[in-house]
């Protein structure tokens, strides 16, 4: 065992002389070995993103489950006994392929639903619909599992989701496969992305994309409007405060004759949002409804 202990120790030793020429020993410590792999970056040996992606791999080890879930509140959910009816707009809202199916309450977590299975009920089959004839058996990981661990059992179950239990065993969130991969290179791409140093993109006809970041300075220079940048900085922020919680995917909100979807959103913020230019009608309706849904709630 020593045997095999100095064997890997001296090849880690060879790796690394030859990484770093001319630094004499290994390092002792992560901070140590980090300094290293910025040093061999400056000199041209690999990239900022491989760098990044290194340090992502290492930040992984000491990040639990809890560090990165979905909490609880801000999961799209199905209920086990919902009509098809129901459920499709859910799906067809959030643009999620799956989902946590609950009973009664949002911590019980009796399954997961695919949004591909519902594609056998279509035309003439919906009909035959039965939640309880699709939902599949949930992986559940308590909060406290090292990102690590979780990334090894998710490749081996070929599972994508798994949902997140407290010492209760009440559901607390979830958590995805995609969540733990960015946490090593990064937000992963999709349809909704465009170019890196765009922050504003037209889609159609009063239609477009628009990162949460960016500032309410440049959104007012592209739509030639005057909203108010004293209190927040980007259209995210302005976001938030108009619906006064950190939003999921779906939600809506009119703000000063716009109306923001958010397409794309995590635990923290918010990161990408469809945005339509609303009539003089269109606005006087918003603010109706929005009126209306206050008296209703009082």
């Amino acid at each position: 065992m020593s045997e095999d202990r100095s064997s890997n120790g001296s090849r880690a030793s060879r790796w690394l002389e030859r990484l770093f020429p001319g630094v004499a020993g290994e390092p002792r410590d992560r901070s140590e070995l980090i300094a290293l792999l910025k040093q061999a970056k400056e000199g041209g040996l690999f990239d900022t993103e491989a760098l990044a992606m290194i340090e992502g791999v290492l930040q992984v080890s000491d990040l639990q489950v809890r560090d990165i879930m979905i909490p609880r509140a801000q999961m799209v959910v199905v209920e086990r006994d919902s009509e098809l009816g129901v459920v499709l707009p859910v799906v067809i809202d959030s643009a999620h392929s799956r989902f946590p199916v609950i009973d009664d309450d949002r911590a019980e977590v009796v399954g997961i639903m695919l949004a591909k299975d519902l594609l056998q009920y279509c035309g003439g089959n919906a009909p035959r619909f039965k939640m309880r004839d699709i939902v599949r058996s949930a992986v559940f990981v308590p909060e406290s599992k090292r990102l690590n661990v979780l990334l090894r059992e998710f490749r081996a179950s070929r599972n994508h989701m798994a949902i997140v239990i407290d010492e209760y065993g009440n559901a607390a969130g979830l958590v995805t496969i995609e969540d733990v991969l960015e946490q090593i290179v990064g937000e992963i791409e999709d349809e909704y992305d465009f170019d890196e140093g765009a922050f504003i993109l037209k889609r159609g006809t009063n239609s477009y994309t628009i990162k949460a970041h960016t500032t309410i300075e440049d959104f007012n220079e592209y739509f030639d409007v005057e909203i108010d940048d004293s209190d927040f900085d980007t259209i995210g922020g302005l976001t938030v405060s108009a619906l006064g919680h950190v939003p999921t995917s779906g939600e809506t909100v009119v703000v000063e004759g716009f109306r923001f979807k958010v397409i794309r959103a995590d635990s923290r913020r918010v990161r990408l949002l469809h945005v339509e230019r609303i009539g003089t009608g269109d606005l006087e309706a918003a603010v109706n409804n929005a009126m209306s849904t206050d008296k209703a709630a009082k």
